[in-house]
This record gives C-alpha cells, structure tokens and sequence, in this order.
C-alpha cells in the first residue's frame, strides 16, 4: 500500500516558513517585484510543501501544483494558440479559474512541467509524480473557439499533451498522472475519453495514472478500466457509488483509493478510514493500492491539510498491521 497525494497542496500557510505567497503576488500585480522574484518565492513554498508531504508520511508526493495558476491555465499558458479569459467556477466548488479559449491551430513549444517537476524531484527524499490536466477534461473546462466541438478540441489537445507526458518521462517520471475529473460529470464522453487515452498515453514506457473526483464512475467503469492506464484514482468520499465497482475491478491494475475528504476541514478517526481499507482489501489487494484523499487539498487550510495526510498515514500503518 503507498499513501500519496492526488495533486495540489495548499499553497498558503500556516503552519509556512516561506516567504508568503499571497503577499508576493501582490505585490507583483503591484508592480513592486517581478516574475523572476515570484518564482523564487514559489519555489520556496514548493520545497516547503513536499517537506510538509514527507514529515506527514507520504511515500510519494506531488509539487503541490504550486506554480499552477490552476488545472487548465498551467498548461493553457504554455501551449501555442490559447488565450486565457475571464474567471469561471470549477466544477460545484467556491474556487475559479481563467477560462482558456483556442484562437489558432494548438501546438506544443516546449516542456511545460519539466522545469517545476526537476525542482521537486531534487526536494524531495520521496518518490515525485508528474501529475498533467487530461485531454478531455481541458477541453471541456475549456471553450471550444476555433475547434467548434469538445471533441476536436480533446482530440488535438491530446497529440499536444503526450508530447509534454514525454518529455516528463524523459525528465524521469516514475509515475505520470492524468487528471480526469469531468467524466464524472459528461459521461458521455467516455468513447472520446477512451480515444484520447490512447493518444496521450502513446511511447510511454513509465507506469501511468487516470485520476477522477467529485462524482463517481458506476456507470462508465467497465469501458473506464480497459482504458492504457496501470492506476485508476477513484473519490470514494464523493462518489460513494464507487464501492460498487470494485466487485469488478480488474486484477491487473492499481487502484487510487481516495478515502479521506479533501474539501472538508473535518479530521476523519483513524478507526474510519481503517474500515474503508478494510472494505477496499476484499476487492483489491493492499499491494495494488495508492491510499490518498478524495481530490487535491488546495479547497483546505494547510494547517488541516497536514493533519489530514498525517491521519492518513497512521490509518495505513494501523491497517498494515490488523490486515496483514
């Protein structure tokens, strides 16, 4: 069993020893430092945050996504032909993000991640997942401009992004996640999403993640599975109907069991989520399992961030024990 991270981190403290980060961003919209100086400070909250996911006890840890403005502006910014507008609500939750819009023909120039994911991996004494915004979930958090369709849009998007998942294997990836949370929500696109998957996946050697939250994928799991990934992140907090399909969970794959709320403050009993592995380990052996939260922590104080995942760890090592 490895307890990891989904993705993002609260990137504000307390408890925080960097330079704050909100006051640097002030004062670059302010005028009185530039970007140069911005990164320097995320980069120090970034080494800041993987330390916090070590002590915690996590066996594989994220950047944090610190440097992400959000999910689909990170990567927006860096691909030719985006424009970014104006803000809109992700998903059901009180966070926004600067809607992208294709204006012209999309293209890769050059590693978007790669710079950010080296600083992490030389951070961290633990192993460092690259975690990428999935073909169609940009799209659809997307408008679709000049391609007309999401699916256009999906489609050109995942020639873009395999290109940047290779080059994060180049930088040596261990694992590169995919997230694609709006299938919960359109699962109609699950024949799209089974075509792109293809695509972005293609000449990765390195094992590979398809992460969902906010709803669960009852209807779509048997097509969902069969999809060129080796981890499957399912949100049994939000998406409790994802008990269900374990009674079919392939034997083959891992499964990322997000057992622990990361949109509530609430710290869950270790007792709680022990009956949670429990559950999961009739279905799954504990050898094919990525423990985490239900979602990235960015929607939580950092103060019961890090005690969330400290929570979660001892779960798993009480779970070791009576389950071994």
């Amino acid at each position: 069993m490895l307890v990891t991270a989904v993705g993002s981190y609260p990137k504000i403290g307390p408890p925080a020893k960097a330079p704050s980060l909100r006051a640097a961003i002030h004062r670059l919209d302010a005028g009185q430092i530039d970007g140069q100086e911005l990164r320097r400070i995320e980069d120090e909250t970034t080494k800041e945050v993987i330390q916090q996911q070590v002590e915690a006890g996590l066996e594989m840890v994220t950047d944090g996504q610190v440097h992400w403005e959000d999910g689909q502006t990170y990567f927006a910014r860096g691909i030719k032909g985006f424009a970014i507008h104006g803000l809109i609500r992700y998903f059901d939750t009180n966070t926004y993000y600067r809607q992208p819009v294709p204006e012209g023909k999309l293209e890769w120039q050059g590693p978007i991640a790669v710079e950010d994911y080296r600083l992490a991996v030389a951070s961290s004494p633990r192993p460092v997942k690259a975690v990428i915004t999935g073909p169609c979930t940009l799209a659809r958090l997307s408008q679709s401009g000049c391609y007309g369709d999401v699916a256009s849009l999906a489609r050109e998007l995942a020639q873009v992004l395999n290109k940047e998942a290779l080059a994060l294997q180049e930088a040596g990836a261990p694992l590169i996640q995919f997230d694609e949370p709006a299938i919960v929500k359109w699962k109609e696109d699950m024949a799209l999403l089974e075509e792109v998957s293809h695509t972005v996946t293609r000449g990765l050697t390195t094992r590979t993640a398809i992460y969902t939250w906010f709803g669960d994928v009852a209807s779509v799991a048997p097509d969902l599975f069969r999809l060129p990934y080796q981890v499957f992140g399912l949100d049994f907090v939000w998406g409790p109907a994802n008990w269900g399909v374990l009674n079919h969970f392939p034997p083959e794959k891992e499964l990322g069991l997000g057992i622990m709320d990361g949109r509530n403050t609430r710290i869950e009993p270790v007792e709680e989520l022990v009956e949670c592995i429990r559950r999961a380990a009739r279905h799954v052996s504990l050898d094919r399992v990525h423990l985490s939260p239900s979602c990235g922590l960015d929607y939580l104080p950092r103060e019961n961030a890090v005690k969330k995942l400290k929570r979660l760890s001892e779960a798993a090592r009480r779970a070791r024990e009576v389950l071994a």
